[in-house]
């Protein structure tokens, strides 16, 4: 791989571009103008900005620390050439939270994008390394070399040759591990102990809530009948409610009618006691009672016969004419005989006959006037004959009756109509009794307190099994501390193996103490000591490399290797540099070899160690992109 261009909106670096080439790359620029910045720059375009990272004391993460000043978002690109293509690789910032989280690579010039490479996996498949080999490897950052006593030497190497992230030496590894055991078991303390303790309540706990968790699931069963009962009792109280509600709507509808009728019925009664009462009182006597009109009658009736007997004496004529007729005879005899007895005959049949034309007279004057009256009575009760009076007065009893008969008619179908309302608020009342659900002794009254007796069974059932439930959760669930136990028994497994395991690595690490002491890879001593070589002009020619990956070196014709502390700080900054330059070429993956990145590695060194130093850059470069940053400009090379 070949980087040829950079541009970046990254820290310092406000839309700035930097190019590279083939071979060695020298940027030589003075302090704070961006020369680490840049060296972040490609490790972040190659491996993205870790965003999880959090400040600590004394440590800044990248998304902080390089955090454009501008205040625009973190972003950039990186021309590249790899395995025979040119690549462009974009990385911007659309989540302030996660900068240049959006990436993109493309073959350079196209649209087209890289088959298979993604924000998380382009800088492994670019170098053929993770990020953390990388920069143990081919990426040396500043100050990345440093000298110090033992044991922090150890920790420098490591940082060096290592991991980056790495703070222990062998020693306190050793002693992390020791530390690891007696966490995990010391004589009675350590987690060991304390899951032993809890797994013995645990059990303990189950075993107490076992009786409990039976009879809840019981009740619980008892609740579910109790619900599904509920269930049938409500719809049976609702069908039942429905039914009583109809009835009760029906006897009202069929009160409301039987009102109705009844007031017609009454209605025609009041009409047809009118049509009586009317025609009583078209007759000529409406307005007399029965008992007074009853003498008047009898009275008229006496009057009549009386009339009838007056009227009898109509031959009271005869004997006056009679004697008229002797007394004129007589008075004629006494002409022709004049003789007294003739005369005196005839003078006592002229008084005879005045006597009884004078009774004639008073009898004839009675017999008008009762004719008179006669007539007065049979125009009142406008009849022509004395016999027709009792037919009105039967008439007028008849109509009479009849009033009275449908006064009588009226008054049974008002009482009728009268019983048919009073049914009819009875009705009422009794609607308004079967519609009130929760009393009486109705269908679904009887439902609905069979459904409150059952839901109050439910309810209390409900709150048994919440008050036993509450002491179970008290107590711990049975599931949660099953879980719990079978969780702690795992955990207890899974520390016991890792207390096993630490025993087992305690073992094998001092055993491969023993060994690495004895033998540590020939290969890497080897080439180290090349390059230490190499870049000391052949002062030095040994370098040996410990398990902890602290370092040795030896001047030609000296038998005893020396220690960094015992080296001038250029002289171990060589050392380390030897270090890492073969475990970049011994560590790295075959194939395309990825940029060496250096940033001030020989800021420690004079002039000729520097000189030697570049030159063995100079044959690195032969085969692989060597981009070195350093303050000052190295001899013989001009600005880029």
């Amino acid at each position: 791989m070949i980087i040829r261009k950079l541009r970046a909106s990254f820290g310092k670096l406000e839309g700035e571009s930097l190019r590279f080439h083939d071979g060695l790359n020298v940027i030589y620029a003075p302090n704070e103008s961006g020369k680490s910045t840049w060296c972040a720059f490609i490790r972040a375009m190659l491996y993205g900005i870790d965003s999880s990272e959090r400040a600590r004391e004394g440590y800044l993460p990248d998304k902080q620390r390089y955090a454009p000043w501008s205040g625009a978002p973190m972003e950039g690109s990186m021309d590249l050439r790899a395995e025979g293509s040119d690549i462009t690789l974009q990385r911007r910032t659309t989540v302030r939270s996660a900068p240049m989280r959006d990436f993109s690579a493309v073959y350079t010039g196209t649209n087209t994008p890289v088959e298979g490479m993604t924000g998380q996996n382009c800088g492994e498949l670019l170098t053929g390394v993770s990020k953390e080999v990388f920069r143990r490897s081919a990426f040396i950052a500043q100050g990345g070399v440093a000298v110090s006593g033992s044991p922090e030497l150890e920790k420098r190497i490591q940082q060096i040759v290592s991991s980056g992230d790495e703070q222990t030496s062998y020693s306190e590894a050793e002693n992390r591990l020791r530390t690891w055991q007696h966490r995990r078991r010391y004589h009675r303390k350590g987690l060991l102990p304390v899951l032993e303790g809890e797994m013995d309540e645990a059990q303990r706990l189950l075993s107490d809530i076992g009786t409990s968790a039976d009879s809840v699931r019981e009740m619980e069963g008892q609740l579910q009948q109790l619900q599904l009962r509920c269930n049938d009792l409500e719809q049976s109280v609702a069908e039942a409610r429905k039914r009583q509600r109809n009835d009760a709507l029906q006897k009202l509808r069929d009160g409301r009618a039987d009102v109705q009728r009844r007031n017609d019925d009454h209605d025609a009664a009041l009409a047809e006691l009118s049509r009586r009462r009317e025609a009583l009182q078209r007759s000529e006597f409406g307005d007399r009672s029965r008992e007074e009109l009853e003498a008047e009658v009898s009275g008229d009736m006496d009057s009549l016969e009386e009339i009838r007997e007056d009227t009898g004496h109509r031959f009271a004529l005869f004997p006056a004419v009679a004697f008229s007729i002797l007394a004129i005879l007589l008075a004629a005899l006494y002409g022709l005989w004049t003789k007294l007895p003739y005369i005196l005959g005839a003078g006592f049949m002229c008084v005879g006959a005045i006597i009884f034309f004078l009774r004639y007279s008073r009898i004839r004057q009675a017999a008008q006037r009762a004719f008179a009256e006669q007539e007065r009575i049979l125009r009142k009760y406008k009849v022509s004959i004395p016999e027709d009076v009792p037919e009105v007065y039967t008439d007028f009893c008849a109509l009479e009756d009849a009033v009275l008969e449908g006064a009588a008619e009226e008054k049974r179908s008002r009482d009728r109509y009268d019983h048919a309302v009073e049914e009819l608020h009875r009705l009422e009342d009794a609607a308004v009794n079967e519609l009130d659900f929760a009393g009486g002794d109705t269908e679904a009254a009887r439902l609905s307190r069979m459904l409150h007796t059952a839901r109050q069974e439910a309810s209390a059932l409900a709150a048994k099994i919440s008050g036993l439930n509450g002491r179970l959760s008290a107590m711990g669930d049975p599931m949660v501390v099953a879980s719990s136990l079978r969780d702690k028994q795992t955990q207890y497994q899974m520390i016991q193996s890792e207390y096993d395991a630490i025993t087992l690595a305690q073992e094998l690490l001092r055993e491969a103490d023993q060994e690495i002491q004895s033998r540590f890879s020939p290969a890497l001593s080897g080439l180290a000591a090349k390059y230490m070589n190499e870049m000391t002009g052949g002062r030095y020619e040994d370098v040996l490399v410990g398990q902890d990956f602290s370092a040795r070196t030896r001047v030609q014709g000296d038998t005893v290797a020396r220690d960094a502390e015992f080296l001038s700080a250029g002289t171990a900054d060589l050392m380390y540099l030897a270090v890492r330059l073969a475990v970049c070429e011994l560590a790295l993956p075959d194939g395309e070899p990825c940029p060496l990145i250096l940033d001030d590695a020989l800021v420690n060194l004079d002039e000729t160690r520097e000189a030697q130093a570049m030159n063995l850059l100079k044959r690195i470069a032969l085969k692989r992109q060597v981009i070195l940053f350093t303050c000052r400009k190295p001899a013989g090379f001009e600005k880029e």
